[in-house]
């Protein structure tokens, strides 16, 4: 039985071709350990929200679960909202406001710019009140409990 006819001696009759491609196959289709465990979001006060978009946006890649669960998730951190597989815990407490830098105001310009990558991360409505309302608070923040989001779609954690 000469499955590669053309191969070496060394490897002619060893393991079947077709052995091999299926499990060649079979190991490039599992997700690796990073993308198969849940990452766990626990009291984040935010960050620069190009970072966070970049991370958010392959982690939607990854298609790897997001779970919001400590007791707070304040401004960039919202943006996890926006990861596809996401779930929040109903007493975690979201912090909203517009953005800045580093506390400083923004060009018009780039405020809406950025307000806009904002609330392309939201569940649409909360990306409309977010656009209407809360992108203009910028010292403070909007607090929204996880019950409130869940009852805009987002799904809970069990």
């Amino acid at each position: 039985m000469a499955l590669l006819p053309n191969a070496q001696p060394c490897l002619r009759n060893k393991i079947p071709l077709a052995f091999v491609s299926a499990a060649f196959f079979a190991f490039l289709a599992q997700p690796s350990a990073a993308q198969s465990a849940a990452l766990i979001v626990g009291n984040d006060r935010g960050g620069v929200i190009g970072t966070r978009a970049q991370e958010v946006l392959q982690l939607k890649a990854e298609n790897r679960r997001v779970e919001i669960r400590g007791g707070i998730c304040l401004s960039s951190c919202t943006m996890y909202l926006g990861a596809g597989n996401v779930c929040v815990s109903p007493e975690t407490r979201f912090g909203f406001h517009g953005p800045s830098y580093y506390g400083q105001p923004l060009l018009p310009v780039h405020f809406d710019y950025w307000s806009e990558v904002l609330a392309s991360h939201y569940p649409p409505a909360v990306r409309q009140w977010f656009l209407d309302r809360a992108r203009h608070r910028t010292n403070g923040y909007h607090t929204v409990l996880g019950k409130e989001l869940i009852r805009h779609g987002v799904a809970a954690c069990n």
